[in-house]
């Protein structure tokens, strides 16, 4: 039986008002499908969704005109094009990739969902098409079948929306891979013949220790780097964006799928800093900056997309360095986000008063002179007030005399001398 998994959403937000944060993500949400991808053979569903996004720009679905099948390398020979332009009872099948086409067994002749055969592979794609025109999302599924070959088969696929007017789902664009088992007869013979060379092979001498800077330091480090975890950080990416897309979509945005998008959104950020070389991949593939003074900006920009409004990219962007300055764990964003008051808003809030920088409190420069000691004391009628201050010209006369000219009742001159006197 097929494992379904739904993708969170298709996007379409960037015309929502910025000062509605979290006003529009108050109703409940139901729990989220969760989606699992950590093997190398998924990576080919990763990379289609990848692609689904990049084509978005911002609508509700990317415009099937944006879709060229016949020329995506990567994964087309892969993948199928439905056409439901003409209705969802029985669509057409627009596109088959080759090598989804020869493992069918497939001629030109097939043309319509009707007349793919029950137990091929194809079907296991097109069995989900409806799903995709119920969820108005992408659908992630895996599973396991015996093909119309005989053969015990392995797949994984993904289905995705297109549309040719941004709001209808009128084509679906189907991925999926596949890995054909042995019997269990055959793996039994296989898994004995492994075991008898294991037996016969002569003992491994002991490992010598390896030192940090000695001759396998070189070995050991190249080993480091093949092992390191790249393609985990991908899939956590994407499972990020697909939080991200339910968040952009209007017809599933809830403040709690908002707070989980950021949550895993925070969770990307500390794999991201485990794995520096793999992020700056992602990065490069992005065509997304690296920021030292803002470094949470490109984590939004590659969950939430570049071109999602700017002002809401700034402000996940100030709750995510907010996270990691009080030390939010992984897996607790969205609890700390629930707990504190204001939500997002008080953490933006919070996090810009840090920001702020600290202000010396002003001087008291009247005050200041008042403990000064006089330095000549005479009577002259200034028409100042007991204790107040004014500016005297004096002219310098002989032996050291100064000669009072002039009494200056300028306030702006005086309290200019006593900030320069003190």
């Amino acid at each position: 039986m097929d494992n379904v998994r739904g993708f969170d959403g298709d996007l379409n937000a960037d015309r929502l008002n910025a000062d509605r944060i979290e006003s529009e993500f108050d109703e409940p949400v139901a729990s989220e499908p969760k989606i699992e991808i950590g093997t190398d053979e998924r990576r080919m569903h990763v990379r289609a969704y990848n692609h689904w996004v990049s084509l978005l720009r911002g609508r509700a679905y990317p415009s099937i005109e944006d879709l060229d099948p016949a020329n995506i390398a990567d994964f087309g020979p892969h993948a199928v094009l439905l056409d439901f332009s003409r209705g969802i009872e029985d669509p057409v099948i627009a596109y088959l990739g080759t090598a989804l086409r020869t493992e069918c067994d497939l001629d030109a002749s097939v043309t319509l969902i009707s007349q793919v055969p029950s137990r091929s592979l194809l079907s296991r794609l097109t069995d989900h098409y409806l799903q995709i025109i119920a969820n108005r999302a992408p659908i992630g599924f895996e599973a396991e079948f015996v093909s119309q070959r005989g053969f015990n088969t392995m797949y994984r696929g993904i289905l995705m929306p297109f549309s040719s007017d941004e709001d209808t789902i009128d084509f679906i664009y189907g991925v999926i891979n596949w890995k054909e088992l042995v019997d269990a007869e055959t793996q039994a013979t296989l898994d004995a013949e492994v075991m008898a060379a294991v037996r016969a092979a002569p003992p491994r001498p002991a490992p010598a220790p390896v030192w940090a800077d000695g001759p396998s330091a070189e070995r050991e480090e190249s080993d480091d780097i093949e092992m390191r975890p790249a393609a985990n950080l991908a899939d956590q990416l994407m499972l990020a964006q697909q939080t991200a897309a339910a968040v952009r979509a209007a017809d599933t945005r809830t403040r709690a799928t908002l707070y989980r998008a950021l949550g895993r959104a925070h969770d990307f950020a500390a794999a991201a800093d485990r794995d520096p070389a793999g992020y700056e991949a992602l990065l490069d593939a992005a065509g997304i900056t690296l920021q030292l003074r803002a470094p949470m900006t490109p984590i939004v920009k590659l969950v939430f997309g570049a071109d999602y409004d700017k002002t809401r990219l700034t402000e996940y962007a100030t709750v995510l360095s907010h996270a990691r300055r009080v030390g939010v764990g992984t897996n607790a964003l969205g609890e700390f986000l629930e707990g504190f008051e204001g939500g997002i808003k008080g953490v933006v809030k919070a996090e810009r008063a840090l920001r702020q920088p600290v202000t010396k409190p002003p001087v008291d420069h009247r005050s200041a002179l008042s403990t000064r000691p006089v330095l000549a004391s005479f009577a002259l009628d200034t028409g100042v007030t007991v204790g107040d201050y004014v500016v005297l010209l004096a002219r310098a006369g002989a032996d050291g005399e100064m000669q009072v000219v002039a009494a200056i009742g300028d306030a702006a001159l005086t309290e200019k001398a006593i900030r320069a006197a003190t």
